[in-house]
């Protein structure tokens, strides 16, 4: 891989690689992409999940919307421009982890298509695998667990998806879990069953 700036040296081809460090976890890396909108289960399913594959020996990690809001990205703001570089950096971090031979589980509400569409191309196509989480604008405001939909509403928090700002449903997701009338435990058992082949060697 070459830098576009001729005083960057990358040393990608000399450090160790990803098949030997997928080799020694005995996985295969992938970087699991759950979008939806605030309140659809997201977070909640991705910890079922990442409960699930660590009992069965897979090396995992969680990246969450909040997490990275209070540490990583803390200086970007809610405008489209910032929650795409939001999204950009994500995608560069979730890279990070899958060169390591780590599966990625990623809880993000990433509401435009081009901006999965940008963490897609960054971490590559044959890697990302993208899980839309359904669920109805009302049962996630009757959710609403962070409170965040009141705020919204009340004009306390701008450009929120669903309320001041757009979520765009994902065209090909690989997979769609409608959380509207799914248990938890339905849900993850769902994801898991689905993920579990992908990634196990």
């Amino acid at each position: 891989m070459k830098s576009t700036n001729k005083n960057l040296f990358p040393i990608f081809e000399d450090i160790i690689q990803r098949k030997d460090k997928e080799n020694l976890l005995n996985q295969n890396s992938k970087v699991i992409w759950l979008t939806g909108m605030s309140g659809s289960g997201k977070t909640t399913i991705a910890k079922g999940l990442e409960k699930y594959l660590f009992s069965n020996g897979i090396m995992n990690q969680i990246l969450d919307g909040d997490n990275i809001r209070v540490g990583l990205n803390k200086n970007l703001s809610f405008s489209e421009i910032d929650r795409t570089e939001n999204i950009r950096r994500i995608a560069e971090v979730s890279k990070l982890f899958l060169n390591a031979g780590i599966v990625t589980i990623n809880c993000f509400v990433s509401p435009l298509n081009n901006m999965r569409e940008l963490a897609k191309e960054i971490i590559g196509k044959q890697d990302f695998i993208e899980i839309y989480v359904n669920t109805s604008l009302e049962k996630c405001k009757e959710r609403d667990v962070k409170g965040l939909y009141k705020k919204a509403l009340n004009g306390e928090i701008k450009n929120f998806t669903g309320i001041g700002s757009n979520y765009e449903t994902p065209k090909n997701p690989d997979l769609e879990i409608n959380t509207t009338d799914k248990s938890v435990n339905e849900s993850i058992e769902e994801l898991s069953k689905f993920i579990l082949p992908k990634i196990k060697k």
